[in-house]
């Protein structure tokens, strides 16, 4: 009577030794992690893009600056370029004030508003490098699982006088689970990075867009 020995997941990763449920167990953490930060992400950086767009359309209706600057400031949910523009304002308003020189007081407003960028993308751009790294160590994680499965299964046959496939795949199988675990730990990881990226450096685009175009408007009133 022949014996089909139980290939199921669980089974497999319950008889798996401590080392390979060790890589599991970071891996499936290390999928966890990148799944809650992808979809944290995913609302940042489409916030951001619809705020870009009220702003710039409030922005762009040709109203009063200081109305603008008022509700902007007075704002606590705003992000992207109402900081910039808000950062860019105070700082020509305060020099306009003291009667700086105009070339002064305009580069200190673009200095301003570039601080304030860089701040913005340093939000958008957080945990980026975490799901590239997720991304690339995971397949390297997993295939260490495997090699060390793969190893105890045929250290195992070390005492078996023939070795058969059905006293083979269940060593095997335990350990390609760890290389599969592995990919579904890192392919979400790379694509929602370069996607990620992708939108981070369209909204800096925009930003930077931004900083020029309003800094021309601030000559021009200096």
């Amino acid at each position: 009577m022949s014996v089909h020995p139980d290939l199921s997941f669980l089974t497999l990763v319950g008889q798996a030794s401590i080392v390979v449920q060790g890589i599991l167990a970071l891996l499936i953490g290390l999928s966890l992690w990148s799944w809650w930060q992808i979809f944290l992400k995913m609302f940042q950086l489409k916030r951001a893009s619809r705020d870009t767009d009220g702003f710039e359309d409030a922005f762009w209706k040709g109203g009063d600056l200081n109305a603008i600057y008022q509700s902007a400031s007075q704002s606590l949910t705003g992000t992207g370029l109402e900081h910039i523009f808000t950062a860019g304002f105070r700082e020509f308003t305060k020099h306009r004030k003291q009667g700086s020189n105009p070339a002064v007081t305009l580069d200190s407003a673009r200095r301003a508003m570039r601080a304030a960028y860089q701040r913005e993308i340093d939000t958008l751009e957080a945990h980026l490098s975490g799901l590239a790294t997720v991304g690339s160590v995971s397949p390297y994680i997993g295939l260490l699982g495997t090699v060390w499965g793969i190893m105890n299964a045929f250290r195992g046959l070390a005492n078996v006088s023939q070795a058969t496939l059905a006293q083979v795949a269940p060593g095997i199988a335990e350990a390609l689970i760890a290389t599969a675990i592995g990919l579904f730990a890192a392919i979400p990881a790379v694509v929602a990075y370069n996607r990620y990226t992708h939108d981070v450096d369209r909204l800096s685009v925009r930003y930077e867009t931004f900083i020029e175009e309003f800094s021309n408007i601030l000559q021009r009133q200096g």
